[in-house]
């Protein structure tokens, strides 16, 4: 027997355990307008920008097998975000490693969140955002959503795309900064990362107020889980 498609947003639902359609279907009932999600990138990385991700995502033109980034390969990764700007309206920001040291990675992953919605080129009735916190001064109302990326597809496809855009800003990195491993590791605390930090100090993508990069930089060995 088929399955019965969703009645709000005409999409059959997702498999249990994935992101479906059905907050930006209540969204869109109460606001009759276009829902944006907003996902980031590079919170945890001892180098590099956090990037944000804001998309709105067509309702009739939606890729099949969005999900978490988290739970696609690389390749499937990149072929979704093709597929996202192709057929959505996506906008992304990065806060740089300086905003990051300047304010705290909390704060930076929040601003590249508000210029990542202001950048769209449609203006949205409402936010869905992965997480606990709303952005301040966003340019319309926004709700945070726990795991957003595995129960929003417009989290999801934000997810995708603030991935994929920062890898490939760390493999570029790779190139600029040889011998760190950033290609490799995306600049997260590997024990290769570390061995690299250790043998040739902090470069200017790193940030100076993570505790390992602090510790290369007063002279304190660091240890390959990144205390």
């Amino acid at each position: 027997m088929p399955r019965r498609k969703n009645q709000k947003s005409g999409l059959s639902p997702a498999p249990a355990g994935s992101p479906d359609f059905s907050l930006e279907a209540e969204i869109l009932e109460k606001f009759g307008g276009p829902v944006a999600g907003i996902d980031e990138a590079g919170r945890g990385p001892l180098a590099g920008p956090v990037v944000a991700a804001a998309l709105i995502l067509d309702p009739d033109a939606i890729p099949a097998g969005l999900n978490d980034s988290k739970k696609l390969n690389a390749s499937r990764r990149s072929e979704l975000f093709e597929a996202l700007c192709r057929s959505a309206h996506v906008s992304v920001a990065a806060a740089s490693r300086a905003r990051i040291d300047r304010t705290n990675i909390r704060q930076a992953t929040l601003y590249a969140m508000r210029v990542a919605l202001r950048g769209l080129s449609l203006t949205p009735a409402c936010a869905l955002i992965d997480g606990r916190d709303v952005p301040t001064d966003l340019i319309c109302p926004g709700e945070a959503v726990v795991k957003g990326d595995a129960r929003s597809l417009s989290i999801a496809a934000a997810s995708i795309v603030a991935k994929v855009t920062r890898d490939r800003m760390m493999n570029a990195a790779g190139l600029f900064y040889p011998g760190y491993g950033f290609e490799k590791h995306m600049g997260y605390g590997t024990a290769m990362h570390m061995q690299a930090l250790e043998e040739l100090g902090a470069c200017p993508l790193h940030r100076t107020t993570f505790r390992p990069v602090t510790n290369v930089i007063m002279g304190f060995e660091p240890d390959f889980e990144g205390n």
